[in-house]
C-alpha cells in the first residue's frame, strides 16, 4: 500500500506559500508567479528597482536551487501602468532582473490566456503587457480552445556597431556586433571560434561566451538613451547556420552568470534583425527562421523602420509557441538555513 498526504496537512504558519505556473517557450522555462507581493512604481522600469531593492530573496528562493537551477527563467506579474494594458511583468532570472524577454512574451501570455487570467478569443486574442523597456502588444492565435502561437511587435531594435574587434583574455582577438533587441547582446559567429551550436558544446560555449561578455562590457560604454539602469550588456550570442530543413540559422545566447537559453532568445532575434536589416541582408516583412541550441525556432520579421532618440532602428515581430507545464505551491520555510536558495554553478 502506498502511504498517502494526510488530506488536512496545511503548512507551518509562520513561512511563505507561493503560487506559481509552469511553462516553457521553445524549451526556455518561465516559472511564472500568480500571487507575488504588491511593487509600487509608475512605471515598469521603477517596480523593476524596487523589486531588486525589495525583493530579491525572493528572486532567489525561486530561481536558484533547490526550487530552480542556474538556467531557471520567471516572471512576477504586475498592476498595469499604461492605460489600455492587460498587466505588467517582471522578468527574472540567476542573476537579477531582466529587463525584457521575447520568450517570456510569448509563455506569459500563454499563460494568461490558458489559465484564464485574461478571456480568450478565436481565432486571435491581443494581450497588452507593461515591460521595463516599454509596452509591448502580443498576438494569440487561438485554435481548439488553446493558444497555437504568440507574435509579438517588439520595442525598437537598433544596430549600436558592426564589426567590431575585442581581445579576450585567454582567447585573443574576438569580432563581434553589437545590437538592441530590448537587451544589449554581443554577436558573434560560432564559426570563427571553431565552436558549433549544439548541446555538446555547450560548457565551451558559456566559458567562451562569459569571458566575450566581460571583455566587451569592459571595453564599451553601454549608454541606453533613455533609461540609465538599461545600459548594460545582457549577454553574447553565438550565430552559427542552421542545423535542419526549413531554418535560416541558429543561436545559442549565453546570458546572466553563465545561463543558457533554450529557446533562439526572442530579444536576440530582434537585435539580430536589425543588424541583417542594417546590413541589407534582409528586406521589410521577409521571415527569418532561427533555430535554438535544442533545435526549437521562432520566426522574426522586420514590420518597419522608425527611428529611437535619433537613431535608425527598427520594429521586429517574434513569432513562438509556449506551453504550461503544471502548477507549483512552493514553501519558503523561515527555518531552513537555505531557504533563499543557492547555486552551485
Amino acid at each position: 500500500m502506498h502511504p498517502k498526504l494526510p488530506s488536512g496537512w496545511n503548512p507551518p504558519r509562520d513561512g511563505r506559500s507561493v503560487r506559481t505556473i509552469e511553462a516553457h517557450a521553445a524549451g526556455e522555462p518561465l516559472r511564472v508567479l500568480v500571487d507575488g507581493p504588491e511593487i509600487p512604481g509608475t512605471t515598469i522600469a521603477k517596480k523593476r528597482r524596487f523589486a531588486r531593492t525589495h525583493h530579491d530573496a525572493l528572486r532567489t528562493a525561486l530561481m536558484w536551487e533547490p526550487r530552480g537551477h542556474a538556467d531557471m527563467y520567471g516572471c512576477l506579474l504586475t498592476e498595469p501602468v499604461t492605460s489600455d494594458a492587460d498587466f505588467g511583468v517582471l522578468f527574472m532570472h540567476n542573476e537579477g532582473w531582466s529587463t525584457m524577454c521575447g520568450h517570456g512574451i510569448i509563455a506569459v501570455a500563454t499563460v494568461a490566456l490558458e489559465t484564464g487570467l485574461l478571456p480568450m478569443d478565436a481565432p486571435e486574442t491581443v494581450v497588452r503587457i507593461d515591460t521595463p523597456v516599454g509596452p509591448v502588444q502580443a498576438t494569440a492565435r487561438v485554435e481548439d480552445g488553446r493558444v497555437s502561437s504568440v507574435r509579438f511587435a517588439n520595442v525598437p531594435s537598433f544596430v549600436v556597431s558592426l564589426d567590431r574587434t575585442v581581445v579576450v583574455p585567454g582567447i585573443g582577438p574576438i569580432r563581434y556586433d553589437l545590437a538592441f533587441g530590448g537587451a544589449y547582446y554581443a554577436y558573434v559567429a560560432a564559426g570563427e571560434l571553431g565552436f558549433r551550436c549544439v548541446p555538446s558544446e555547450v560548457d565551451r560555449l558559456i566559458d567562451v561566451g562569459t569571458r566575450i561578455k566581460r571583455a566587451v562590457a569592459e571595453a564599451v560604454e553601454i549608454v541606453h538613451p533613455v533609461d540609465a539602469s538599461l545600459g548594460f550588456l545582457y549577454g553574447t550570442i553565438f550565430v552559427g547556420p542552421a542545423l535542419s530543413d526549413g531554418a535560416d540559422s541558429r543561436n545559442v545566447c549565453v546570458f546572466a552568470d553563465g545561463e543558457v537559453d533554450r529557446s533562439p532568445t526572442g530579444t536576440g532575434v530582434s537585435g539580430r534583425l536589425a543588424l541583417h536589416y542594417a546590413r541589407g541582408e534582409i528586406g521589410l516583412a521577409e521571415a527569418h527562421t532561427v533555430e535554438s541550441l535544442i533545435g526549437t525556432r521562432f520566426v522574426g520579421r522586420v514590420l518597419e523602420e522608425t527611428t529611437f532618440e535619433g537613431r535608425d532602428a527598427v520594429v521586429t515581430e517574434i513569432e513562438g509557441s509556449a506551453h504550461i507545464t503544471g502548477s507549483h505551491t512552493f514553501w519558503i520555510d523561515p527555518h531552513d538555513p537555505l531557504s533563499e536558495g543557492f547555486l552551485v554553478r
